[in-house]
């Protein structure tokens, strides 16, 4: 598939996100043919939208698959796997997105076109959540406790959340939101958008310039025969009185030339 048909589908399908139509968004990106990474978390993310949660996994697993060391793919998968109740596999998806953030505190998506920080505190609440719904509560309290010595916004999501502990709350997952996802590079979209507007008009000129050349050589191959046929009109008047054949052939010579 050629990068500039996956470029456009692509960002049809962003516009369809940002319009809500998931089930656009979904038409667009099931057309490319050799989807990536980013496609696939985007796809995930239009079946969430639409609460289909079994697809939504699904995609994220192609995604994953597509680069094992995607964090913000195992961070959402354990997500939703938490809200499917796949428990274990969550907890797994919270081991393997710390594993991939390499100890870093905080990961922005934005070079990728994915408008999301993800922070190292919201893998290990999304952790603890899972320990909730265990009904490891002690677990769920320890693990939250070492996300408040994280740093980066936090806000007030973990004294929320030890307060919801204490009273035996299961807490909510936290995810990527749905409208946000990977987006294709400004520039390359406005270059699309660039070569669709000339590349129509290209395409007419140079039809013209084929069409010009063509009639060229068509009076021009009109103009030599009769040329020719003057020529030897000209050599037969020109021996009969009495001018060399070599003048005719010097003259013919110089005619072909121009």
């Amino acid at each position: 598939m050629l990068y500039t048909e996956l470029l456009r589908l692509w960002d049809e399908s962003v516009q369809a996100v940002d319009a809500k139509d998931w089930k656009s968004a979904l038409a667009k990106l099931e057309q490319i043919t050799e989807p990536t990474s980013r496609t696939f978390f985007n796809s995930a993310s239009a079946h969430l939208g639409l609460g289909q949660l079994d697809l939504a996994m699904r995609a994220l697993d192609f995604s994953i698959s597509k680069d094992e060391r995607l964090a913000v793919g195992f961070f959402q998968r354990a997500a939703v796997m938490m809200q499917i109740n796949r428990l274990e596999e969550a907890l797994s998806d919270c081991v393997w997105t710390q594993k991939h953030m390499r100890g870093n505190v905080v990961i922005d998506y934005k070079q990728l076109g994915l408008r999301f920080k993800l922070y190292s505190w919201q893998v290990l609440y999304n952790a603890a959540a899972v320990y909730c719904r265990m009904g490891q509560w002690e677990q769920a309290r320890d693990v939250l406790l070492s996300a408040s010595q994280e740093k980066g916004g936090r806000g007030t999501n973990i004294e929320a959340a030890l307060d919801s502990i204490a009273n035996k709350e299961v807490l909510a997952p936290l995810l990527v939101p749905v409208d946000v996802v990977f987006r294709p590079r400004k520039q390359d979209v406005e270059q699309l958008k660039q070569r669709d507007f000339l590349g129509k008009p290209k395409v007419e000129c140079l039809h013209c310039e084929c069409y010009v050349v063509s009639m060229m050589c068509k009076m021009y191959q009109y103009q030599m025969n009769t040329m020719y046929l003057c020529l030897q009109l000209f050599s037969h008047f020109t021996i009969c009185n009495g001018v060399y054949p070599n003048v005719i052939e010097k003259t013919l010579l110089v005619f072909v030339m121009q």
